[in-house]
């Protein structure tokens, strides 16, 4: 009898836990995720997005409900998350998601250091771009609250047809060589540079960052003075680059994306100082161009180009989910492995993956990546107070048109 009732016990036993990993294969396949997305359908970045969420589907059961909100999530996201609306995963800037957003990220650090399918036996965290991973954790202050995806990095693209044709053999590491390529370029009938109303205060940030140095640079924005030599060294530099017609004077009416699709794309200017994002932004445009990419060079006492701005996008999961692992399993499918590739490839972005290969367009802006050193903010703080980026383009402007010397846009930077 006691053996019956010990053998009815371990029955009973099996067929409790059996119970229970039914309950949780069904609550698996009964998750359904909401996905709230900075992309529209229609960009190859959403286009990926929406076929990776089916694959997960038909692999883990794990439903995605995907909302194309497109850069209205800037505006759409706040007041959806402050209201309650469920809301698992959701993405955007990696700076973004963790200064405005930070307040409803779930930490993710127990997550990074598991396993996954797609990560070949290491943590996750062993497998991604650990740069990157470092910015989540610094952001995060000192935990993971978001994890990034589509790395990208500002950097001067350039038409590698047209500095073949000049006779540009060594890409430029000074302000010299970029003005020798210049010169070259300009012989064979094409202007050297270019830039667009979106990028002129960046264009203005990156040039103050080589001439005095990233925390000079960004006092000028916190103290919003400009009254220092530095302005003035960039007008000179840039009156002598007009003039001498290496520098487009289309540049001073272009509005966004005038000057990449009308200049870069029809090879009438060969330089943009811009991100790793351009090739893929105009590539209806310019479906044959070769793409080459090197830092901005190093012009006076500041940095290098050791320095420069990179950051990515980011995935964050809402603390209120009620599936965080399983929307982090999303998050590895689509940062690893073949979707990690897809999205690099359809994109011609940066992948996420280690031992992911970069689309040929990137390959040089690849180098200036891996042998970056130093990390320099969006724009060197130009772009953070609206009324100093409304200054530098109205100013810019009038210097590039004529309708200022150096020393008047020196004088009119200086005026608050």
């Amino acid at each position: 009898m006691k053996r019956i009732a010990l053998l009815l016990i371990a029955a009973a036993a099996v067929l409790a836990l059996g119970g229970c990993a039914k309950k949780a294969g069904e609550a698996e396949a009964q998750a359904q995720l909401v996905y709230w997305t900075m992309w529209n359908e229609a960009e190859p970045q959403g286009q990926v997005i929406a076929r990776a969420a089916e694959a997960f589907t038909a692999e883990t059961g794990i439903k995605v409900d995907i909302n194309f909100n497109g850069r209205d999530i800037r505006k759409t996201l706040q007041p959806a998350l402050d209201a309650g609306e469920t809301i698992d995963l959701f993405d955007e800037d990696i700076e973004r998601v963790a200064n405005t957003w930070g307040n409803y990220l779930l930490p993710l650090d127990t997550y990074v250091s598991q396993t996954y399918s797609t990560t070949g036996g290491k943590p996750y965290g062993e497998v991604i771009n650990k740069t990157l991973l470092d910015l989540a954790r610094q952001l995060g202050g000192g935990q993971v609250k978001n994890i990034p995806y589509q790395p990208s990095a500002f950097v001067t693209m350039y038409n590698k047809d047209l500095f073949e044709k000049a006779g540009v053999t060594s890409l430029p590491k000074t302000g010299e060589e970029l003005l020798d390529a210049c010169a070259k370029l300009k012989a064979i009938g094409v202007t050297g540079i270019t830039v667009d109303d979106a990028y002129m205060a960046a264009f203005f940030g990156y040039n103050m960052d080589r001439l005095v140095g990233a925390d000079t640079t960004l006092a000028m924005v916190r103290d919003n003075d400009f009254s220092g030599p530095q302005v003035l060294a960039f007008g000179q530099m840039m009156e002598t680059m007009v003039k001498n017609g290496y520098f487009s004077q289309k540049a001073a009416s272009n509005i966004y994306p005038a000057g990449q699709v009308e200049e870069i794309a029809t090879g009438r200017v060969a330089m943009y100082l811009n991100g790793t994002w351009l090739p893929n932004e105009i590539k209806g445009n310019a479906p044959n161009m070769r793409w080459g990419a090197f830092a901005w060079p190093a012009i006076g006492a500041g940095d290098g180009i050791e320095a420069n701005n990179f950051g990515s996008q980011s995935f964050g999961i809402n603390k209120n989910s009620k599936y965080p692992e399983e929307t982090f399993r999303f998050i590895v499918w689509m940062t690893t492995g073949e979707w990690d590739a897809a999205l690099a490839n359809e994109s011609i972005g940066i992948p996420m993956g280690n031992d992911s290969v970069w689309p040929d367009a990137l390959a040089e802006a690849k180098a200036v990546v891996d042998s970056t050193t130093k990390r320099l903010p969006w724009a060197v703080g130009m772009e953070d107070k609206a009324e100093i980026n409304a200054k530098i383009k109205e100013n810019f402007a009038k210097l590039i048109m004529g309708d200022f010397n150096a020393q008047q846009f020196a004088a009119a930077m200086a005026r608050n």
